[in-house]
């Protein structure tokens, strides 16, 4: 039990990081997802945007950290499922990986905006609004669409292992469908990006995770479920072993 006390500390830690590190990175980006993307080096916003992909980097991390701590878990109902959670988990991570090589491009190409003559300039400009809508798209199908699937079906199965109280886990799903449909709205053009429609869509699924995590490192994992649940795992692989015989 202190070894599953301990990782749902570490769970908990994970998911407080994602949302913090996800919020600076967005901030931070500014210069180069703004109309004037060009001057972004010039200005003096270079160690700000790469501060900025470091957090992404970070939320890249606890992404995928969040997925391999809770994964050993939530098998124990439905193995499918969780590997179903694993994947859109990790499908999330790698969006954001194309969205942050997407800013660094655009960074780069402002570092050579200066220098060079005019023809090369507005050669440079449909390149970067390319980079600029690679990094939205990635972001409306990473953050929006993958966390909205993801975070159905841990919730779900969150709800059915009893490991979390089930009235989190019914609040966790609602804001899933919630974040999802913000990104089908987005995908569509019915709401901008950065609308407060999108925003007031999306927050409770943070609000979630932030009480998620606050749950896990303060109460962990409910103990007698999770004993309940590893027993009869290890029943079912005792049978199909006799089976096999």
């Amino acid at each position: 039990m202190t070894r599953d006390r301990r990782n749902a500390r570490i769970l908990g830690i994970f998911y407080i990081l994602a949302a913090v590190t996800s919020i600076i990175a967005v901030v931070l980006y500014g210069p180069v997802l703004s109309e004037q993307w060009q001057m972004a080096v010039a200005n003096g916003s270079e160690t700000k945007v790469l501060i900025g992909v470091l957090n992404d980097l970070l939320l890249m991390v606890t992404a995928v950290g969040t997925a391999v701590m809770l994964f050993p878990y939530v098998r124990h109902w439905n193995e499918h499922l969780a590997l179903g959670y694993l994947c859109f988990r990790f499908m999330e991570a790698v969006f954001i990986a194309i969205g942050l090589v997407s800013i660094l491009g655009l960074l780069q190409l402002s570092s050579h905006y200066d220098t060079t003559n005019l023809a090369s300039k507005t050669n440079f400009e449909p390149i970067g609004l390319l980079l600029q809508s690679i990094y939205r798209w990635t972001a409306m199908l990473g953050p929006n669409l993958m966390l909205g699937i993801n975070t159905s079906l841990y919730s779900y199965l969150l709800y059915r292992t009893g490991y979390v109280p089930k009235p989190l886990a019914i609040f966790g799903m609602i804001t899933a469908v919630m974040v999802f449909l913000a990104g089908l709205l987005q995908m569509f053009g019915i709401i901008g990006p950065y609308s407060a429609v999108k925003g007031l869509m999306a927050l409770p699924v943070g609000v979630y995770e932030m009480s998620l995590a606050v749950w896990l490192i303060v109460k962990g994992f409910h103990g007698e479920n999770l004993a309940k649940l590893r027993a009869k795992t290890a029943s079912q692989k005792f049978f199909d072993r006799e089976i096999k015989r």
